[in-house]
Order: structure tokens, then sequence, then C-alpha cells
């Protein structure tokens, strides 16, 4: 269906909108911008914009619309156009991505006023409010509590930093993502911490008050919101998520007396993580943390002590029990039959009731799915962790020996470590947002990083100096490698575009344009002849290093391509999804040989061993698995990380390997049975 956004179109759904540019019922555009064709309504319950979901080609998006009677009040547009300005000075994974030209007005037919419109990215997933009505309402685990408040502290610390506060942080605001990934929505209450606003809240004038109620802070409800104020909105929130109960529900808010008995409902929170969110919901801004880094170096404290199993609260007897879906490895798990009945009842529920939310090879010559065998779980021994980075791991690299780790961070630095001990070398600042993508160069005298900033720095590893910036991209630069030879290093980003650059000298030999969407992954062939792209349009492209020429496109997955890797012989590309499959290619051929399905989450990363026996593969469900790469047999799956894997890297010998994810610890584990 095409769908006619003119409020006063008599037919906006007319049945020859589909093949048509204009509306078939009042003639207005259908082709907003002529990029973007909406495509159905989802939301017009607020009072303030509607929803819709629209297309720009394959890609989804989000069209949110000023509602027609608002759009004469300055205030309304106003705060509708600044969503936009914040998002759009926020690049970040865990906040909606919106291009610089965002905001748009669109004129209907015969329409002396225009609308006014934000278009921005789809998340792929439910609000938290909507995920635990697919639970059950059964509270989270005190070890995913954790991980989320850690997420959403880290997102708060971006835009406090950037001189914002949110100011309606509620459940039906925080999505969560396939991969795992929370992601805070909804900005258009967004207000600018200045001096002169700050200044002002001895009085209201000029202040939009923002109210939901429980999760609103007492001094918000008067117009004088500050930064702690988002604060305390979190706190409730959690409250919700840690209990199962709305905060205004009478059962934990004693409203003659103003206060909360939450904790008898989430009895499996330890008094560490209670005492933080009884903090975090004190009356007065003035006794809640000063700022977002408190919170995260509070956290820090409490993940590492819940990891190694140094919390042990009394278990929730079976009427309050934990998440099917999130039970903590270091608390007593429910009885066998009944924690079944829960999974079997936790993924029906998904099935019947997620709608949309959760989308979710030895060389034959016709495509199969792997047997997938019964195979045993095992545990992951972590044998050492690195902490130093104050926010997300988001990439790490191995020297050619063994000896130096290397990862990138959201916290916008990058750290050399030794492997073998943990101890830090070297810290490398100089990105102005977080750190996406590492590689060094054959070498090992140089690296090379990417971020969010646009920007691609070369650094000297011995001296720790950034010795050249190269820019060029006009998005966040999301992949990043570098030819056998070490004399091309190759990006790819948000923009749609790949980059071939000469390392010693900087210049920019050559853009390849090709993928619609986002470029998530790239891979070389070990001959350095022919580079290997995946991207948000769910496709992979084989292309010539020497001439740019796009030699093939494979096609196949339902999903986002987010990882990629090459066989020692050049001859098989396994590519891992966001359809929670991978998937062997004929490189040569471009056939398809076989699909491993075995992950259920999103397929973060892959890796293969130099022999080409074995494939790994690591998943927002949060385990690596192992696979025979020869006949596509899973040989093992390692559990108990706890977090969903973004990211790893494996040693030379591939007795070891380097995790990274959506907190600040990197871990350290063993591959060996």
């Amino acid at each position: 269906m095409s769908l006619c956004i003119n409020p006063r179109c008599l037919q906006p759904d007319h049945p020859g909108n589909d093949s048509n540019q204009f509306c078939q019922s009042c003639g207005s555009d259908l082709i907003l911008r002529g990029r973007y064709r909406v495509m159905r309504l989802l939301s017009d319950k607020s009072g303030f914009g509607k929803v819709y979901e629209a297309f720009e080609r394959s890609t989804p998006k989000i069209l949110k619309v000023l509602k027609e009677n608002h759009s004469t009040n300055p205030k309304a547009v106003a705060l509708f156009q600044q969503e936009a300005v914040v998002l759009s000075q926020l690049q970040h994974p865990s906040i909606p991505q919106i291009e610089s030209d965002g905001y748009f007005q669109f004129f209907p037919r015969n329409a002396s006023e225009p609308l006014h419109c934000i278009i921005m990215e789809k998340i792929d997933g439910p609000n938290l409010t909507q995920w635990m009505r697919q639970q059950g309402n059964h509270p989270i685990s005190e070890k995913q509590a954790v991980d989320w408040l850690h997420q959403l502290a880290g997102i708060l610390h971006l835009v406090h930093h950037k001189n914002y506060f949110h100011r309606d942080i509620k459940p039906e605001n925080i999505m969560l993502r396939s991969s795992g990934q929370l992601v805070l929505v909804d900005f258009g209450a967004a207000r600018e911490m200045t001096y002169t606003y700050l200044a002002q809240l001895g009085g209201t004038s000029g202040v939009t008050r923002i109210s939901s109620a429980g999760y609103t802070p007492p001094e918000q409800e008067q117009g004088q919101a500050v930064p702690q104020s988002d604060f305390y909105a979190l706190g409730r929130t959690f409250i919700y998520l840690l209990t199962g109960k709305q905060p205004t529900d009478s059962g934990i808010y004693d409203s003659l007396n103003n206060e909360f008995h939450w904790r008898n409902h989430a009895p499996h929170v330890s008094p560490q993580l209670a005492g933080l969110i009884d903090q975090l919901i004190a009356p007065r801004a003035t006794d809640r943390p000063k700022d977002t880094q408190e919170i995260l170096s509070r956290l820090s404290q409490i993940s590492q002590e819940v990891s190694s199993g140094k919390f042990h609260p009394p278990h929730a007897a079976m009427g309050t029990s934990l998440s099917p879906l999130s039970i903590p490895t270091v608390y007593q798990p429910l009885p066998k039959s009944r924690t079944w009945k829960w999974l079997s009842g936790g993924l029906l529920i998904l099935l019947l009731g997620g709608g949309g939310y959760w989308l979710w090879q030895s060389r034959q010559s016709f495509p199969l799915i792997a047997n997938s065998q019964r195979v045993e779980n095992q545990a992951i021994a972590i044998s050492r962790t690195f902490t130093g980075h104050s926010s997300y791991i988001n990439s790490l690299v191995l020297s050619s020996n063994g000896q130096i780790l290397i990862s990138g961070s959201a916290d916008q630095t990058i750290k050399i470590w030794n492997f073998n001990t943990g101890e830090e070398i070297r810290t490398l600042t100089g990105h102005s947002s977080f750190v996406n993508r590492l590689a060094l160069t054959p070498d090992g005298r140089l690296l090379v990083s990417t971020s969010a900033d646009q920007t691609i720095k070369v650094w000297e590893i011995a001296t720790g100096q950034a010795i050249r910036t190269l820019t060029g991209h006009t998005s966040p630069v999301n992949a990043l490698v570098i030819t056998p030879d070490g004399r091309y290093l190759i990006s790819a980003s948000a923009d749609r575009t790949i980059k071939v650059w000469e390392i010693v000298t900087g210049q920019a030999i050559r853009t390849l344009n090709g993928h619609s969407s986002s470029i998530n992954a790239l891979v070389v062939t070990p001959d350095g002849q022919q580079l290997i792209s995946g991207g948000a349009d769910k496709l992979i492209k084989i292309w010539d290093i020497n001439t740019g020429e796009e030699i093939r496109t494979l096609a196949g997955h339902a999903s986002f391509i987010n990882a990629l890797a090459v066989s020692p012989d050049g001859q098989l590309v396994a590519s891992g999804s966001a359809d929670k499959t991978i998937k062997i290619w004929n490189v040569e051929t471009g056939a398809e040989v076989r699909t491993l399905a075995g992950h259920s989450g999103y397929v973060n990363a892959l890796a293969i061993s130099p022999d080409g026996q074995t494939l790994a593969s690591g998943s927002a469900d949060q385990t690596i698995k192992l696979w025979d790469f020869n006949t596509g047999n899973e040989l093992r799956t390692l559990t108990g990380y706890g977090i969903h894997i973004n990211y790893f890297v494996v040693s030379p010998d591939w007795t070891e390997m380097a995790s990274g994810s959506d907190r600040p610890v990197i871990s350290v584990w063993s591959l060996q049975e």
C-alpha cells in the first residue's frame, strides 16, 4: 500500500496509489522529496504527531508528521524541529540515525501551509513496554538490569555531554534492537542545557512542561527540569523492569506518604543495585548522582561483582520469578520443567504476539541448510579481563604475534594492551566521537582507526602519534580493512560509499558506489585482488580493488549483513546477518553453498581459522558457536558470557578469544575444551 499523508485527503489509501507518483484521490505527491514512499500509518494516538513507516528504496524509515492543528503553533513547531536538530548532533548506534536534511516541509496539493516532517532510522524492535508484555511482565534479572542500565547511562553520557537532557525517559521511549542493543528515542522534548536556561530555574516562564505519569520527577512537574531529572525517570523505569509493576501501582507506591516499597517485589536484586536505583529516584535532584560518570562508575563496580558471583541475593519466590529469557548464570536456575514451560511460553508469545518486531558450506554447487546436530553447551572460561575504558567496546585487533591487543571504544579512545598480562601500555586520543573499527598494517607498524566523527586516523604504534587524518566520508565510518600488501586501506560508511586510500600518502584513490544503505562489513581476499562488502541493504558485493569495478552481487539474506570472513584460500566467503543465519558463498561464481542456522539472535562477528577448518560466530544470543567449515556441522556452543557479543578477535593459535560488547570490559576466554 502507498499512503497519502495529506490530512485533508478523502481516501489516503486509494488502491491506485501503489503504482503512481501522485495520490489518485487528492493529487498530492506520494514520493516525498523524490525519495520516500509512505507505506502505512503506525500511530496517530499522540496529540502531537503521526508516525508512519516509509521506504527509501528497500530501506525502511520512520516518518514523523506534525499534526495539522499544531502547524500554526510556533512552540509546537519549534519542539518538533528540535528533535531533528538534537538527533543530527547525536551520532550513536543507541540513538536513531538522521541525515542532515532529516527535517523537511511538505506541501500537499492546494495547501497553503506545509506539513512539518522528520525522516529517521527505523529501529527493528519493540519498546520496553511492549517487550515486557511479550515476556508476560516477568521482572528482568539483576544481570540484565545492570547491562541495560549501563547502556542507558552510556547514552545519557553522550546526550548530556552534548549539552542536552532528554526530559521524557520511560519504557515507551526505549527500544530494543534484535541485537540486544537499547535505543533511546523521542527527543522531541529534549532541552538544551544552556547557562541561560539553568539560570532561569527560579521561574517557569517560557519553559515547556513535559510530563509522563510515574516517570516525571517533582521538579520537572513544576517546569524546572535539570539534567538529573533524566536520572529520576531512569530509576523509575528500572523499578518497572525489575518488578513488572508500573511506578503508579499502589502495590509499590504509597501516595499518602510519597514512599516507594518496590524492593519487596524484587527480592532478586542486590542491596548495591537497589541502593543505586533508590538514589536515582531521590525526591530532590541534589540527592541524585551528580552526573552520568558517577552512575557509570557505580555500575562498573556492580557489574564486576555480579559477574564474579559475589552477589547471592535471596532467590525470588515462585510467584515472583525472573524473566525466562534473562536468567543470570550466577543465580540458582529454576527447575528444568518449569524453565522449559516459561521458555516455550515466551517463544510462543514472541511468535504470535511479536508481530514485525522480532524479524527475525563444503563446496556443493547448490544451497542447503546444514544439519545443525545437537551439541553440548560449554560454559565460557574467562581467564582475564581488561578494564580501563568508560564505555562500550566497538572493535578489537590483535598483533600478528599475539602479544598486543588494541581496543576501540565509544568513549572516543583507543587503548593498547599487553595481551598476556592485561597491562595497559598506552591510550590514544584524538577522535571526537566513538571509535568504530581498527586495523593493523601487515608489518604491525601502523594502526588505522575509523570513527563516528566521519574521519579515519593513521597512528604510529611505537609512539602513539597520529600521523595522518583522512576525511571524505559524510557519515560515520563503520568498516575498515587493509590489503595484504599494506598498500591500501579501504573504508566503508553509513553514507553508502566505500573509499580506497593509499596508506603512505593518505590520498583517496577511488570511491565505490553500489550499496543502497549503510555498509557494515568489509573483507579482502588473500591475494589482495578482490574486496567483499556487506550492508544494511541485505546485499554482499564483490569488487575489483584495482579498478573499482563491481564484479557481482550476492543476495539471499533476509536482513542486514553484519560480518564477513573469507577462507584462507580465498574461494569461500562467510556472511553473518541480522536474520540470525550464516551463509557460505563461492567467491568466483557467487553461488550460495550452504546456510548455517542455529543462532537465535543477530550474528555480529565471524572468523575462520588459519587452516580453514573452523568457523567461529558471535551473536546477540550471547553465545559463540564453532562450526566445521567444510561440512557446516556445529561443533560447540560456548555460553555464559551474559551479554550479546558485538565483536571478537581470536589469537593466532586459536586457543583464546577476546570479546567486547556494550560494557567497558574486554574479556579473554579459552577456546579449548
